[in-house]
């Protein structure tokens, strides 16, 4: 299984909606911060897989 590229959206409260920006997907999926690195904010781009993240470039 390969890594998801995805971009934080929008933050609510305690959870970030995530976009996936490898692929066609106009969904949003949520996740709780908690599981995010530090510094996440609206606009980081994250690579994640089996609910592991971590920023990238």
């Amino acid at each position: 299984m390969e890594p998801h590229e995805y971009r934080i959206e929008q933050i609510q409260g305690d959870y970030a909606m995530l976009r996936r920006t490898d692929a066609d997907d106009p969904d949003l999926f949520p996740v709780a911060m908690a599981l995010l690195p530090p510094d996440c904010d609206i606009g980081t781009r994250l690579s994640g897989m089996m609910g592991m993240f971590e920023i990238i470039g």
